[in-house]
């Protein structure tokens, strides 16, 4: 039978509007990114967003969008936490579903807020909120499974066992595989930020798009490699930390990216 990709694109976008309520990260993941966007601000942006959250700094707003979950005048902030997209797209199909997304998501809010926040007469109660929501969205979409499938809930229905206490794929990704460091968010941040200077400058460049595309591309490999029931331990430490380690830097050099670009216009 012959594949039609605009069928497959429509499917997306029919998901694209289902909803699927998880946390990403963790506090320990968010506050890493954080941490790391702060050593990649410039002196401007640095300014501007202490005029927005004082005292407040990037590690500890991060996870704001979070704590409000349990505040149910905020339930409509569910579904700007994630994206999801079915198993199999490539590459151009991805970008097409992109381009014409106008779901309330992770990605189109991503650019609602960096728009938002350009406002040089925007009230200063939404920009503390919509501040505080960039930092945390920008967190969530470089969790893997918050690009995930939605008839699993973006890895929740996946039950496993992480030696051998019961877990899902989804909660390994947002905590389990990051806490098993057992460090601290400033320790953990010290401990991977490193980065060389071409490499830095192409994830400097790169766009939200491509953000979406590279957790995609991950989230399909992750699904690849687990079945439910499965048992989890230090191997899948051994052979997942360094990608959960890449996409939390990669995750603070883009968010001090965009608020570079956010407040130095």
């Amino acid at each position: 039978m012959e594949f039609n990709p605009l069928k497959k694109i429509f499917l997306a976008f029919v998901i694209l509007y289902l909803p699927v309520h998880a946390m990403a990260w963790g506090l320990l993941g968010h506050r890493v990114v954080g941490q790391i966007a702060e050593s990649y601000l410039n002196k401007k942006a640095s300014r501007e967003i202490k005029l927005i959250l004082g005292n407040e700094n990037l590690a500890m707003a991060s996870n704001w969008a979070d704590f409000v979950k349990s505040e149910p005048s905020y339930n409509y902030l569910n579904n700007w936490h994630y994206i999801n997209l079915p198993a199999g797209l490539n590459e151009e199909q991805l970008d097409f579903a992109l381009k014409r997304d106008t779901v309330t998501d992770i990605y189109t809010k991503i650019l609602f807020l960096s728009a938002e926040l350009k406002n040089k007469n925007l009230e200063q109660e939404k920009k503390v909120m919509y501040l505080r929501l960039l930092i945390h969205f920008v967190g969530d979409i470089h969790q893997p499974m918050h690009t995930g499938r939605v008839e699993d809930l973006g890895g929740n229905r996946i039950q496993l066992t992480w030696f051998g206490q019961n877990t899902n794929l989804h909660r390994v990704w947002d905590s389990d595989l990051i806490e098993s460091q057992q460090l601290s968010y400033t320790e953990y941040s010290k401990s991977i930020n490193f980065i060389g200077k071409n490499q830095l400058h192409s994830l400097q460049s790169q766009d939200i798009a491509q953000w979406v595309k590279d957790s995609y591309s991950i989230s399909n490999k992750l699904y690849a490699n687990v079945k439910i029931g499965d048992k989890l331990s230090y191997r899948y430490i051994y052979d997942n930390i360094e990608i959960a380690n890449q996409q939390m830097l990669k995750g603070g050099i883009h968010l001090a990216a965009l608020l570079n670009s956010i407040f130095s216009a």
